[in-house]
């Protein structure tokens, strides 16, 4: 029997044009590969991915941005899964899930691989799932998570659901990229009122107790009761927002419409009081912020003088002959 000759097909070549046109019709893979272009590095894949942005960023939508953090175990998957097939099923919405996930020191791919624990909501037509590796940036956001809320919404996503690693800090980068945070908590875990977790729940619009279920159920109840009483020593959001607080079972999908009614409701005060706009805003002026750093950062490092002394500064800070800020300050003086 003869040896068959495998041929490999040439991999398709994609213009920004091509993708911008495919998003426009909600085609899922010009949506990853425009994604993939702002997650990359190498300039001329960051030139293609701005004119993409750009061109999206004229494109109408009415779509609502959702931060949902909580500390690891609290079952922030389990509850989107629930949550964005309630939203397809029950409310006819199109769905995107953007799963920030943490990186590998070593490969910088994702370490949890959210898409995975989604399996009925990664293979509905109506849902979109990305996890993003954070590789590296401040905060545990993908540096690349503002553009891709933007191109899923030219794709047609009424839902953008940004999910945050539960680090600390990118909680607060999460909610300067969202219209509604949702904290998701646990009950029965002996710190209920714990003061570190006050700077978290003074930024969220709505706590949603998971896993109230089964014997559960009662522990939930109090902690319900608990958190509605913390809140109101809690200082009034600048939304005039009254932070809602509601129990949900991600296990038994039970009460995903109160998690919808809550954040409907939000969006309908909000919208009634300008806040709405406001804080979308605040959101570009807070991208605008953030892609001064990043292209300083890049650009400083490219730079042939800033990469000759880098090494000789280093060796002045590891030998303890120079202080961290003193030696970055020269550094940067010779660049400036």
């Amino acid at each position: 029997m003869k040896n068959k000759k495998y041929i490999r097909k040439k991999a398709k070549v994609y213009t920004a044009e091509s993708l911008i046109e495919g998003i426009k019709s909600g085609n899922f893979t010009a949506l990853s590969k425009a994604i993939t272009l702002c997650e990359s590095k190498k300039p001329s894949d960051r030139d293609m991915a701005s004119t993409i942005v750009s061109a999206c960023m004229q494109i109408e939508n009415n779509s609502i941005r959702i931060g949902i953090t909580g500390v690891p175990g609290v079952g922030k998957s389990s509850f989107i899964e629930s949550f964005g097939l309630h939203l397809i099923q029950a409310e006819g919405k199109k769905v995107a899930v953007l799963a920030i996930d943490p990186s590998s020191e070593r490969t910088k791919g994702s370490i949890l691989g959210d898409k995975t624990r989604m399996n009925k909501l990664s293979i509905h037509p109506n849902a979109f799932i990305r996890p993003s590796p954070t590789s590296g940036s401040l905060g545990g956001v993908a540096h690349a998570s503002r553009e891709s809320i933007l191109l899923c919404e030219a794709a047609g996503f009424d839902v953008v659901i940004v999910e945050t690693v539960g680090v600390g800090q990118s909680e607060t980068e999460v909610r300067q990229m969202t219209d509604f945070f949702l904290l998701l908590m646990l009950a029965g875990a002996g710190d209920e009122l714990q003061g570190i977790k006050r700077g978290i729940m003074e930024m969220a619009d709505g706590l949603l107790i998971n896993k109230a279920d089964g014997d559960n159920l009662k522990a939930a109840q109090l902690a319900m009761r608990e958190y509605r009483n913390a809140l109101h020593l809690f200082p009034k959001a600048k939304s005039g927002w009254t932070t809602q607080v509601g129990l949900c079972s991600a296990l038994e999908n039970t009460n995903m419409d109160v998690a919808w009614n809550m954040i409907s409701a939000y969006e309908k005060h909000s919208k009634s009081n300008g806040y709405f706009l406001t804080n979308r805003k605040d959101q570009l002026d807070s991208w605008f912020q953030k892609s001064i750093e990043e292209i300083l950062h890049q650009k400083l490092f490219e730079n042939e003088k800033i990469k000759a002394d880098y090494h000789f500064f280093s060796n002045k800070v590891i030998s303890g002959s120079l202080s961290p800020y003193d030696a970055a300050k020269q550094l940067l003086d010779g660049f400036l």
